[in-house]
């Protein structure tokens, strides 16, 4: 895009997109977005409050999990801005600035959450394969250690990405096809070569995301085996039951990713109200749906709530 000296025009600003080609339909989805965001913040919050109260779980799987809790509602934080400007308030508008923040966040929090559920598979690890020494090995520091590490790792990865994309000159359209600022979404607006940006954000996913998954999988054929040595079926299938809540959450991480990737690289010819709803998927899905996942099949945390409610039920 050109000013009328011929010279190119730099955005200060990108135009976030709420229902694309329907925005006169944003306001009818606030209401459920609002839904999803108190959602995610009782739900877990509620992990967190039993957590810190009950003195019973004070253990290395629900400190993992508080960890889980947390970066959930920083990921829900990080898109709750955007999401209120342009299906509450009708301003899709964001600053350049505003939005390479946002953007830092989010990646960042994506990346903690999967280091977070590697850390949480070592548990699970630990506890099935060498139960004598779980507490032992698990102690509060190294947990605390193992915590610092995912942050760490997270800040370093993601921390070229807002000086990669303001090197980036903006002259074309400005529109953002997401209702948040995503990287990947960023640098398709940009008019000048985004290969840069486009091989370190592919590395970053290969060696973080990737990588995780790997681990991740590698980690359960060896609790499988683990499992399957164990002489009592009833024993076995206790120890696979310890495991159902992580799985639970990490197809709740991974699925909703893989299908994201697939479409945003094979399915171009696709509706993009149908990008819109898979990207939207894959932010807002697993924070609403990890704690209802680990109230259900975890039996200490959801005789804590039942506890709780009807402690208030005999006081009413």
């Amino acid at each position: 895009m050109m000013n009328s000296s011929g010279s190119l025009i730099n955005h200060h600003s990108f135009i976030l997109t709420g229902i694309p080609g329907m925005p006169d339909k944003n306001p009818w989805m606030s209401f459920p977005l609002g839904f999803l965001y108190t959602l995610t913040l009782l739900g877990n919050g509620t992990i967190l409050a039993i957590i810190k109260v009950d003195q019973n779980l004070h253990e290395p799987m629900y400190y993992f999990l508080s960890m889980l809790a947390l970066t959930d509602v920083g990921l829900s934080m990080s898109t709750l801005p955007s999401m209120l400007s342009i299906f509450w308030f009708n301003a899709p508008e964001i600053p350049f600035d505003a939005c390479i923040t946002q953007m830092f966040f989010i990646h960042s929090f994506g990346v903690v959450e999967s280091g977070v559920l590697v850390s949480m598979t070592f548990d699970r690890f630990v506890a099935i394969r060498d139960p004598l020494h779980y507490a032992s090995i698990l102690t509060h520091g190294i947990i605390g250690r193992i915590g610092i590490a995912v942050v760490i790792r997270a800040v370093c990865v993601v921390f070229p990405v807002p000086f990669l994309i303001k090197r980036l000159p903006f002259c074309h359209s400005n529109v953002l096809s997401h209702s948040y600022c995503l990287h990947q979404d960023a640098i398709r607006l940009a008019c000048a070569s985004t290969r840069v940006n486009s091989l370190y954000g592919l590395l970053v996913v290969i060696f973080t995301l990737g990588f995780d998954a790997i681990i991740i999988l590698f980690s359960y054929v060896l609790i499988l085996k683990t499992v399957l040595g164990i002489a009592s079926r009833v024993e076995r299938l206790k120890a696979l039951n310890t495991c159902l809540s992580h799985i639970c959450a990490v197809l709740l991480f991974y699925v909703p990713l893989i299908g994201v990737t697939m479409i945003h690289r094979f399915g171009k010819h696709l509706s993009p109200v149908v990008h819109t709803l898979m990207a939207n998927t894959y932010l807002l899905l697993p924070p609403v749906l990890n704690p209802v996942v680990y109230s259900v099949k975890t039996r200490q945390i959801r005789r804590r709530i039942i506890h709780v409610f009807q402690r208030r039920k005999n006081r009413v």
